[in-house]
């Protein structure tokens, strides 16, 4: 615990004196000259650059390595006498130094975990447009970007992307899980919806229940998913989609006590009249989905 302790202590040193050097780099009485030069420290010779170089942390690393593009684009403006925008690009150098040594401190098994988890969420909603491309052919309903829902899938895909790439993954895993929702409620409406469940096999009364509890979560996420803008912007669609998601909450806790009591088989019909209330929804909201 003693070690701990120390380390605790020394860290929070670190990060002060980290600080300590920020604010005087943006300080206002030091002229212009000296403005840049302390940033320019900052950013190639401090410490705190030593530290992020020597952390092995990829992001962390990127991150300088854009500290340092802000910092001679600041030094350039300095050059044809635009001031004010060399500092406010040496203002944005400074934040993203910041950043860069907040990162370093981060455990790179975390951000190689958080990598991991981002490409196998994307190769898993790249294989779900890939079968829904697939099932639009074979029913003859044309190309997937013809439907409602692929164009914004393949929109939160390069969305996602973009922001791995700004090295905020966490970020980007989350408008995958969107991405991933859209496409396997998209996949089941264009198999026929209730048909493809009643083709599944389950074990008892209770499994098919838990899966139809799944299904309406997933349209439930899925109303968070489309109809975010489209409600935001109408108070009509707004009230619309709230009639049908207080009949779905209200069939959805029905189901749960039918399921209580042991009655799984009319909790499953009351759970699909509560799916059916979301995907009315999303259709009245303007966003047609198949089956």
């Amino acid at each position: 615990m003693k070690i701990l302790k120390v380390n605790a202590v020394a860290t929070g040193t670190f990060m002060a004196a980290v600080v300590l050097l920020m604010d005087v780099a943006l300080a206002g009485p030091q002229d212009d000259l000296n403005r840049l030069e302390s940033v320019g420290k900052l950013v190639e010779t401090s410490s705190a650059a030593r530290k992020v170089e020597g952390s092995g942390n990829r992001q962390a690393m990127a991150q300088h390595e854009r500290a340092r593009v802000l910092l001679g684009k600041a030094e350039n403006a300095a050059a044809v006498g635009n001031q004010a925008e060399s500092d406010a690009l040496l203002k944005q150098a400074t934040q993203t130094m910041y950043e860069a040594v907040r990162m370093a401190g981060t455990d790179q098994s975390l951000v190689d975990k958080d990598h991991s988890d981002f490409d196998n969420r994307l190769e898993s909603v790249n294989a779900l447009c890939d079968a829904y491309d697939r099932i639009r052919k074979e029913k003859g309903l044309g190309p997937p970007e013809s439907s409602e829902l692929y164009p914004i899938v393949q929109s939160k895909l390069e969305q996602a992307k973009s922001l791995k790439g700004q090295g905020k993954v966490k970020e980007g895993r989350q408008i995958l899980d969107e991405a991933y929702v859209a496409a396997k409620v998209g996949i089941e409406h264009l198999r026929g919806g209730d048909t493809l469940v009643r083709s599944l096999n389950f074990a008892s009364s209770e499994e098919e229940y838990h899966y139809e509890v799944d299904r309406n979560d997933t349209h439930r996420m899925l109303v968070s998913v489309l109809l975010k803008e489209k409600v935001s912007g109408s108070s009509s669609i707004d009230g619309m989609v709230g009639k049908f998601m207080d009949m779905a909450s209200s069939l959805r806790k029905q189901a749960e006590t039918q399921a209580s009591k042991g009655d799984y088989e009319s909790a499953i019909q009351t759970l699909e009249d509560s799916t059916k209330e979301i995907v009315r929804a999303i259709r009245g909201a303007g966003i047609y989905i198949p089956g």
